[in-house]
């Protein structure tokens, strides 16, 4: 079966086509998929709620905005930590079952840390990010699952082609900054500004529906096993994407309050 490509670097090459086989091990199935992911998730959550405790209650009430001590080391830590492995779970699909869970701890190390540095400048901003965040994967889920929205060849490639301009745009922000050159559109609480973060947002939650697409197609393709960590991996980095973007854009939105 061929199995097109997503807009989620993690499938980006093909990547089932490349290891559809059968094993004795046996095959890739939806449900395993879906398992894989849920553990990877609690894994997550327990990672992060160690930095959102460790920070939080080090949190002075009497300055809203002050980051306690040592925040941003845990942040980049765990950021490092996670784009570390991650790069390995691509390049080594097979070792997945080893990498996504220790991917998992790393990742919630780092939204543990910035989703407290969040809730310092905003309180009840986070618990609203998380929400919206399940809110939509359900929502995408429910309108995959129904066949309201289909992964066709023109969806694919409208979603490739946004996906990669905001990483291209995101990619030239982080350059230009370097050399003190900001991008207005990308940053503040303007309307321009919250404009380009619900489009982001739109974007990486259509991404799931093509995660979701790729994840039955690889059952379908029958997959080795440890491909379910592989997909469960591609899954939780799109999860991840569209929370960051979830916390940009109620953080604009609420310093316009």
């Amino acid at each position: 079966m061929d199995i097109t490509k997503s807009s989620n670097p993690v499938f980006g090459k093909d990547i089932f086509n490349q290891s559809a086989t059968s094993t004795s091990d046996g095959v890739m199935t939806v449900n395993g998929t879906i398992n894989k992911t849920g553990l990877m998730l609690l894994i997550v959550v327990f990672a992060a709620t160690f930095t959102w405790r460790k920070f939080m209650g080090a949190i002075d009430p009497a300055m809203p905005g002050a980051m306690p001590p040592g925040l941003i080391g845990w942040m980049i830590g765990g950021a490092i930590g996670g784009f570390i492995t991650a790069l390995i779970t691509v390049f080594s699909p097979r070792r997945a079952a080893m990498t996504s869970p220790i991917y998992a701890v790393f990742q919630g190390l780092f939204l543990g840390a910035i989703s407290a540095m969040f809730e310092a400048m905003y309180p009840g901003l986070v618990m609203r990010a998380v929400s919206l965040t399940f809110g939509v994967f359900f929502i995408m889920l429910l309108l995959y699952r129904s066949g309201t929205i289909r992964a066709t060849e023109k969806f694919r490639t409208v979603i490739f082609a946004a996906t990669g301009g905001i990483a291209v745009v995101y990619l030239v922000s982080f350059v230009a900054g370097m050399f003190g050159v900001n991008f207005g559109f990308m940053h503040g609480s303007s309307m321009i500004s919250i404009g380009f973060s619900l489009v982001v947002v739109v974007v990486a939650a259509l991404n799931l529906i093509l995660d979701f697409d790729m994840i039955t197609k690889g059952a379908n393709a029958r997959a080795p096993k440890y491909m379910e960590w592989y997909g469960a991996f591609g899954l939780m980095v799109t999860l991840i994407w569209l929370y960051l973007e979830m916390l940009r854009l109620l953080s604009k939105l609420s310093s316009r309050n």
